[in-house]
């Protein structure tokens, strides 16, 4: 079985998506990241210009493809990229959609975030695989990221 430990919960401010609409892939938009902050293992802040390539497939799964810069409190930054997907109850789906909360248990919100840096207090980064549980608040999403060890 596989173990995990808490690494860092990681909460997301998002921006306007630019709707790009129906692709042959499927209902693509691209949602800027405009900020945000990271607490626990790693206490960071999002910085500006991140964005998630999200696509909505026909079945309704939402694929997340997402890039952001962290910048540590000691000026270290960090390349954070996650692929993931969320999908729910057509009702619960609908909900997000108009901006309600919905419970995060009754959502399938994973991530699997990978990370990139050349600060050497923080290259321990680049050799982990991590797991993250998503919710998502009005004002963006909250993951929860997990080291598999």
């Amino acid at each position: 079985m596989p173990r995990t430990r808490p690494l860092a919960v990681l909460t997301a401010k998002l921006g306007p998506a630019q709707k790009l609409g129906d692709t042959p892939q499927g209902n693509r938009k691209i949602v800027p990241v405009i900020g945000g902050d990271m607490r626990g293992r790693i206490n960071a802040d999002v910085l500006p210009f991140g964005g998630d390539w999200a696509l909505t497939r026909a079945d309704g799964v939402l694929e997340l493809d997402v890039r952001l810069t962290l910048e540590t409190e000691d000026g270290a930054q960090i390349h954070m990229t996650y692929a993931g997907m969320r999908h729910g109850s057509d009702e619960d789906i609908a909900a997000l959609a108009e901006g309600r909360e919905v419970p995060p248990e009754r959502l399938y919100f994973r991530i699997l975030p990978r990370f990139e840096t050349a600060h050497p207090d923080w290259t321990w980064l680049n050799r982990l695989m991590c797991v993250g549980i998503g919710e998502r608040l009005a004002e963006g999403p909250r993951y929860h990221i997990h080291e598999i060890l």
